[in-house]
């Protein structure tokens, strides 16, 4: 951990910042970081990134990757020492996309009764709802409801389930979601419970584990995670899914979907739908 809990803040031109971005995901000692981006002041063309190091080591690493970035002003802030999680997740308004509602449980009071609502607590894992990504990918999923229905779906990354929930709250018997974090696989395990779903979570770096290949092939695969890893686990998501399946990608910037986009083109997908939210991209593929 870092002496004292810090946030490292950069501003800058929407280009440069994108571009920051990118490479703190291209370094392999930043590959757990946690940041955001997001645009600061539209008039101005301001857009900024939040980091949030867990150690000092890797404080120094996004320090350096933004320091190769001049065109970024960068600054570290120390946080008083608080529940910043729990804090957080006190303000977040809940997130309506499409026919999904997602909201935690200090609003279990203001669900609208023509939505499928999804309580999702994410204690340490990624994705309430409120991340451009997950958004992309639930908006991509109800579009795809009002033509189709999926009997087996794959959440790739599951983080906090929400992604496999949602699909086993629209029909799906089968919904299986895998990650690498085990925290996040209990987390999700106990949002399923909590919204009454058979939807399953296992432990699992790739696709290689028992659950996953038994319940193969897919209608639909979720993967929101980073562009590098989307990359990698191109051929085995395109193995994973029944010909004519459908994948939902995420967790990429726009700068890197066209890097995204190749590896799974190379492999027989065609691109049916991209949708972009704020410095993010969401992209639904069909497999050949």
């Amino acid at each position: 951990m870092t002496d004292q809990a810090v946030q490292i803040i950069a501003r800058g031109p929407r280009a440069d910042a994108e571009t920051a971005a990118a490479a703190i995901d291209a370094d392999p000692a930043l590959e757990g970081a946690t940041y955001s981006i997001l645009e600061e002041d539209e008039d101005r063309g301001i857009w900024r990134i939040d980091a949030f190091p867990t150690t000092n080591d890797e404080a120094d690493g996004l320090r350096r990757v933004l320091a190769e970035h001049p065109a970024l002003t960068t600054v570290t802030e120390k946080l008083a020492d608080a529940d910043w999680l729990a804090m957080a997740l006190s303000g977040l308004p809940p997130v309506r996309a499409g026919r999904f509602f997602v909201y935690g449980m200090h609003d279990r009071g203001r669900t609208p009764p023509n939505a499928v609502n999804l309580r999702i607590e994410a204690g340490a894992a990624f994705g309430t709802g409120h991340h451009g990504t997950t958004v992309g990918c639930l908006m991509a999923y109800d579009r795809l409801l009002k033509a189709h229905r999926y009997a087996k779906v794959l959440d790739v990354g599951a983080g906090t389930g929400v992604l496999a929930i949602a699909a086993a709250r629209t029909g799906t018997k089968t919904a299986v979601g895998t990650d690498i974090d085990r925290v996040s696989v209990r987390i999700s395990r106990e949002n399923a419970r909590v919204n009454r779903t058979s939807a399953r979570f296992v432990h699992a770096s790739g696709l290689g584990h028992r659950l996953v290949r038994d319940a193969a092939p897919y209608d639909l695969v979720f993967a929101n995670i980073l562009a590098r890893p989307l990359v990698t686990l191109a051929q085995d998501i395109k193995g994973a899914l029944r010909p004519g399946g459908t994948a939902i990608l995420s967790g990429l910037l726009r700068t890197q979907e066209r890097y995204v986009k190749a590896a799974y083109l190379a492999r027989g997908f065609r691109v049916t739908r991209r949708i972009h939210r704020d410095a993010w991209a969401t992209l639904v593929l069909q497999r050949a």
